[in-house]
């Protein structure tokens, strides 16, 4: 029995309000990435001691990619009670706890104000902010997928990727207002702070919209037949390994792409191709928005296509035309522009794919907690820590072509994985036990 069989009247009439509860919420989950990104330099003069800019820069990525660190925790977490209580409720919880997280960072007392103990705090706050993070994506893709209608499942789902480009967009366009409206000194005063201080509001939304809806015809489903599991999350690793294995080897490339494009680019523009402040934040916005705009033609591809066509598509395209697209932004720029747009399309071609594949590939009881593993373990290990090996790359290397070769070798590796372990997903039904 489908989904769209059992309850069309409710995927029907809920399915915009659906979409919007998704998308604020993992909009508000994914600003804070954006914000972080955008203000990284100044959060380094701010965070750390003035002596060694460099150092302080690396040391404010790692932070970054310290958040990652609880993302698996957060996976097990939200997966687990996800596939336990439901869908809705736990990603309510993961909106409040990420905003409210990301809110404090906007207040917190900087280096000069209490020293070690800045850095600290924010490693804090970026951990409970990578926790919550860590079920969210996963999350809010099983619940909207979960009311699609069937043969437009990855369209309906594009939603999920595009707010998170729209995040980015956003975090980088205030980042460019601040930027160009504020002096030096009101920049670092009190500008940095005001991207992180609007996830107040915005959690508030989010947590307002996704308690007006109800949870997803398949876990109600599960719940009416007494179906749902005492431990999903053991069931999934005892019983689902290939499937976890798998989204991890492809969702690397997905991560990498992702972090370089939204989260890397600005520093690496400004800071090693030459490029102001300014340019960098115009360059990643108009990246995100083609990434945004790209995703739901993207996605309908995908229903069209398939899962495994697109993938494989969208890794060889990495393989490809990532050196191609990163020499173009040492041309001026209008190549740098261009070289962007070109990273932004594929990776709106294999996360437009990703969103469904992982929701299909498993079963209703185990849904949020396998795809939570396989996903948030990729994103751990690759997208946490991208820009801040990049950075390391280019200082080891002495190459701004690093980051990009890194992409593609890496590109490589998960081409190999939907071509020979990739199971086509697009046809599976989605309340199969």
């Amino acid at each position: 029995m489908t989904v769209r069989t059992e309850h069309p009247a409710r995927v029907s009439r809920g399915r915009r309000k659906i979409a919007l509860a998704s998308g604020i919420g993992n909009f508000t989950e994914w600003f804070d990435s954006a914000a972080y990104a955008t203000m990284s330099s100044t959060i380094a003069a701010e965070f750390f001691p003035k002596n060694d800019p460099s150092a302080a820069l690396l040391a404010t990525w790692a932070i970054f990619a310290g958040g990652f660190v609880a993302r698996p925790l957060g996976a097990a977490f939200f997966g687990h009670f996800g596939d336990r209580i439901g869908r809705n409720r736990t990603l309510a919880l993961s909106v409040l706890l990420m905003s409210g997280a990301t809110f404090l960072m906007g207040v917190l007392p900087t280096y000069t104000a209490i020293g070690v103990a800045a850095p600290i705090l924010l490693f804090v706050l970026r951990t409970l902010q990578g926790f919550s993070t860590g079920g969210e994506y996963t999350g809010a893709s099983a619940f909207i997928m979960e009311h699609a209608p069937d043969g437009r499942r990855a369209r309906f789902a594009s939603a999920v990727p595009a707010t998170v480009g729209l995040a980015s967009v956003a975090g980088s366009a205030v980042g460019v207002l601040l930027t160009s409206a504020l002096s030096s000194g009101a920049l670092h005063t009190w500008g940095w702070r005001v991207p992180f201080l609007l996830a107040g509001p915005l959690g508030l939304i989010g947590l307002y919209l996704r308690r007006r809806v109800e949870d997803s015809p398949v876990f109600r489903q599960l719940q009416n037949e007494d179906s749902v599991q005492r431990k999903p999350l053991r069931d999934a690793l005892r019983s689902h390994k290939r499937q976890i294995f798998t989204l991890f080897g492809y969702s690397i490339t997905n991560a990498i792409a992702y972090y370089l494009m939204s989260s890397y680019m600005i520093t690496y523009m400004a800071d090693e191709l030459g490029y102001s402040r300014t340019q960098s934040l115009i360059a990643s916005v108009v990246s995100m928005l083609c990434y945004s705009a790209a995703c739901p033609f993207m996605a309908s591809a995908s229903d069209r296509y398939g899962r495994k066509r697109m993938l494989l598509v969208s890794c060889v395209g990495f393989v490809v035309c990532t050196l191609p697209a990163f020499a173009l932004m040492h041309a001026g720029f209008a190549g740098a522009l261009v070289g962007t747009a070109v990273l932004a399309v594929l990776v709106a071609v294999i996360g437009t794919s990703n969103v469904p594949a992982m929701v299909e590939m498993f079963p209703g009881p185990v849904r949020a907690s396998g795809s939570a593993i396989g996903y948030t373990a990729a994103y751990v290990l690759f997208g946490g820590t991208a820009p801040f090996v990049a950075t390391g790359l280019v200082t080891l290397t002495g190459s701004s072509l690093a980051p990009g070769a890194y992409l593609m070798a890496i590109a490589v590796v998960s081409s190999l994985v939907v071509g020979f372990a990739f199971r086509e997903t697009k046809n599976l039904d989605l309340a199969r036990r």
